[in-house]
Formats: structure tokens, sequence, C-alpha cells
């Protein structure tokens, strides 16, 4: 039998922290310290609010409505048998002029034959075209972000997701479909308009 063979044992010795250990208190000081002086040095943006509100309630809205139209208020519209302009001024009381933006025209082309009739719809002479520069045919941030510039529109759709994103910019009004008829939410008093 042979003698097993002794290994080396490394690292025996006593072990130290080292001077910049992340553990040591005064280590953990000067970061916290270091952090607080970067948040001194940033600088703070913060948007302008359109000068047409009042509070939340947007001053620059009146007849006749400029109303924002995406793809699957269209697609909702024909499903429950609603003409468009005809529904928006039982809705709003008031002269209407929707809008369509190209990349909601490309959306409903892409969809293919089956929603030829949203297309006829889109493509209606009455409404207005407003034209597109960005690239693609992702209409939510387009309307987003044409909202966001100019708060003169109501936007007029069923997707919740757009919903959600529009309802957190003050005062910019949303029209959607409910008990088979329009709807509109956050709308000032009529009397206000007169």
């Amino acid at each position: 039998m042979t003698k097993a063979k002794k290994t080396r044992k490394f690292a025996a010795v006593k072990r130290m922290i080292a001077p910049n250990d992340a553990r040591l208190k005064q280590v953990q000081e000067k970061a916290i310290k270091k952090q607080e002086a970067a948040k001194k040095k940033e600088v703070h943006h913060v948007d302008q609010v359109a000068s047409s509100l009042f509070f939340k309630y947007n001053e620059a809205l009146g007849p006749p409505f400029h109303v924002i139209i995406d793809t699957n208020f269209i697609n909702f519209s024909i499903q429950n048998k609603l003409e468009v302009m005809k529904a928006m001024m039982d809705c709003l009381m008031a002269k209407v002029i929707v809008c369509v933006p190209e990349c909601v025209i490309a959306e409903i082309e892409k969809l293919g034959v089956k929603y030829r009739l949203a297309l006829k719809t889109a493509r209606d002479p009455r409404f207005e075209r407003l034209p597109c520069s960005h690239k693609g045919t992702y209409a939510d941030d387009c309307i987003v972000n044409r909202v966001t510039q100019h708060r003169c529109y109501i936007v007029a759709t069923c997707d919740k997701e757009l919903r959600a994103r529009i309802r957190k910019i003050p005062g910019v009004p949303i029209m959607h479909i409910g008990q088979r008829r329009y709807q509109i939410e956050r709308l000032p008093d009529a009397n206000s308009f007169a």
C-alpha cells in the first residue's frame, strides 16, 4: 500500500477585509455621497403644458370638433351598424370633422379583403386625411404623438391600451362605443362651448 499524498492547503492564511470592500461603513458612506452629488447635477425636464388647458379642461376644443378615428373604432362601428358621421353628431350635438391618419388606412389595407367595408369607410371623401411622416404603419404611436403635440382633437378608439395611454394626456377627450352608440369621456360641459 502506498502512502496517500498530502495536498497543500491554499489560502490557509487568515483572511482580512480589503480597505475598499463594499461592506465597510466608510466606503458605503462615500458611495451614498457620490449618488447624492450625481442627483443634484441632473437636469430636471418638465414638459410645457398647453396654454389652452384650464386645469384639466381643454378650452381649445369647440365646435366643429376634430375627431381622430382608430382602426378598431371603424371596425366596431361597422359591427354595431353605426354610421360614423351621423352617430358622432348625435353624440357631440355639433358639427364634426372626422380625421383619418394615413397609417390607419394602411393598417386596414394590411388586414385584407375581409375588411374592405372598413377600408371603404375610412376612404370616405367627407373624412379629412392626416398625412403621417413616421415609418411603419403602427397607428397608436402616431395618434398619441399627434394628440400630445396638438390638443385640439378628440380621439375615437375602442382599444383599451390606447385609451389608457391617452388618459395620461390631460385635456384630450376619448370617444368609444358602448351600448350600441358612441360615448364620450372627459369632455367639458356643453355650456362652456357657447
